[in-house]
């Protein structure tokens, strides 16, 4: 469904002759067709379609932190618009709140009381949230938590 989605979108910016949305679209349907034959499968679910559109967004910031870096503003914008049109296939993000409560749970319900356990609470939290909260704001989070003990 949401592989037909990116499709019928594609299509429609081919007709409009948006160009940015469209190179973006053909780019990540590319990627998509590359992770199906990965997997030897035919076509990919929403969760791995998801997956793949989540490490397209994590290379888009990852390029615009560079191309800052190296002083490179029109190539930020340029990012910038693809890393938006990306961004409009993943499924709302939780409120602040929302994610800090489920943070809190996952404490209390592993028990963790140190940063060394951190990596038990965000196993907890990562099940729980599934992509639907930025993982370092996640990461953060739990930090935050530990560190107060």
């Amino acid at each position: 469904m949401l592989e037909e989605k990116i499709l019928n979108q594609y299509k429609e910016a081919m007709k409009t002759r948006d160009s940015v949305k469209s190179s973006t679209l053909s780019f990540l349907r590319a990627e998509i067709i590359n992770a199906a034959v990965a997997k030897k499968k035919n076509a990919l679910d929403d969760d791995e379609i998801l997956s793949v559109v989540r490490k397209q967004i994590k290379a888009h910031q990852d390029s615009i932190e560079q191309f800052t870096k190296g002083n490179r503003l029109d190539l930020v914008g340029k990012e910038e618009k693809e890393l938006e049109i990306l961004k409009t296939y993943l499924p709302p993000e939780l409120p602040l709140d929302e994610t800090t409560k489920i943070v809190e749970e996952a404490v209390s319900r592993t028990g963790a009381q140190e940063i060394k356990d951190m990596g038990k609470v965000m196993k907890e939290v990562q099940g729980k949230i599934a992509g639907r909260a930025d993982a370092k704001l996640v990461s953060d989070l739990v930090k935050e938590r530990l560190s107060r003990g």
